[in-house]
């Protein structure tokens, strides 16, 4: 699992909204999705990607980049 590193913290929060509507890269434990980041929740973001969404559970990203 991605340890004690949680998105609901304020700081990273308020970062991914700063990303809405721009293409990133966000590696998970289980792979990594590239897309345009369309909604940031505490617990959630949705990537859409290929014109599908993706939802990503916060718990489970290990990084992301802005491309």
């Amino acid at each position: 699992m991605s340890g004690n590193w949680k998105l609901s913290d304020p700081y990273v929060f308020e970062s991914l909204k700063g990303l809405l509507n721009r293409s990133i890269a966000v590696q998970t434990v289980r792979g990594s999705v590239r897309g345009e980041l369309k909604t940031v929740m505490p617990d959630h973001i949705v990537i859409h990607m290929g014109g599908s969404p993706f939802f990503v559970r916060t718990e489970q990203i290990i990084w992301i980049q802005p491309l």
